[in-house]
């Protein structure tokens, strides 16, 4: 029976081409939201998108090399992990298509015609040893402990234990977005400056006294993520708000979406559509809605 009903669709699809087959090559972008929305594989997009930027969005963007292609075969996604500040630098340049930052843009970087397409949110956990005994920290003592006013894990309410304080480079999202939220930029004493989530993750799982500091869909058994004020670092407690430390992972482009070439503009039509959320979502960040229609 299975096989009648796949002979009967493969000519109702015959019958479609035929009949649209003068429309062909145009109406990409109408094209792009009917393929994001089904889940058919939809073969009137192709090339390479090109983005480069945050690390903390590798899961992200790794995941999207798996999925969009399900839906636009003949679409390659070409992404690299350099940094926050490198990616914005990059599609300022224009040498990508698309910038990755872990954090907003500034007031700078908009200027110069960068716009911000927050694709997602992230919370950053702070993160220590799974030996250590401190399980919830204040604002207030975190600042302390990354200022280098508190050093010894008993002044708040630990071990006799010097902190070892970790973090990420300068030009990091990450490092950018926690300093910002925590109004600490420029003030961190760290022990150690890494250059990738991961390594901030084997140092603090390696390291007893260690602090750190990572995206929230990068936390796993290997660290034990403390409270903030007594608030888990969990999805539904940032999108209720109640959890500090959050922000916007952002696809920055040159100029609008709509000023893109037709192929970013059918990639950020599956990236705000039903089916690129869900990829969001299972990689552990916050959805977001798209943008207003015009």
């Amino acid at each position: 029976m299975k096989k009648f009903a796949a002979i009967a669709l493969a000519s109702v699809m015959a019958i479609s081409l035929l009949a649209g087959c003068t429309g062909d090559s145009t109406g990409t972008t109408s094209s792009a939201s009917t393929g994001s929305n089904s889940g058919k594989a939809d073969t009137s997009l192709s090339g390479t998108i090109t983005m480069t930027g945050s690390t903390s969005m590798q899961n992200l963007c790794q995941a999207l090399q798996e999925a969009f292609p399900q839906v636009y075969p003949d679409v390659t996604i070409d992404a690299q992990f350099t940094g926050s500040g490198a990616g914005i630098e990059a599609v300022t340049a224009g040498t990508v298509d698309i910038g990755n930052a872990s954090r907003a843009l500034t007031d700078e970087e908009k200027a110069a015609g960068i716009v911000e397409n927050v694709v997602a949110i992230d919370g950053i956990a702070v993160v220590v040893n799974p030996a250590n005994g401190v399980s919830n920290l204040t604002q207030d003592q975190l600042k302390q402990i990354y200022t280098g006013e508190v050093t010894n894990w008993s002044e708040v309410g630990g071990p006799d234990m010097t902190i070892v304080v970790v973090g990420r480079e300068s030009g990091s999202g990450t490092r950018s977005a926690f300093e910002e939220l925590l109004g600490i930029e420029d003030k961190c004493a760290y022990a150690q400056e890494l250059d990738s989530t991961g390594g901030v993750a084997t140092t603090v799982s390696s390291t007893e006294g260690a602090v750190g500091y990572l995206s929230l869909d990068a936390l796993d058994d290997t660290v034990k993520a403390v409270q903030i004020d007594g608030v888990d670092a969990t999805e539904e407690n940032i999108t209720a708000g109640t959890y500090a430390l959050q922000r916007p992972f952002v696809m920055a482009t040159k100029g609008e979406i709509s000023e893109q070439s037709e192929l970013v503009q059918g990639f950020f039509e599956y990236m705000y559509s039903e089916q690129g959320q869900q990829v969001v979502s299972q990689v552990g960040l916050i959805t977001v809605d798209g943008p207003s229609a015009e």
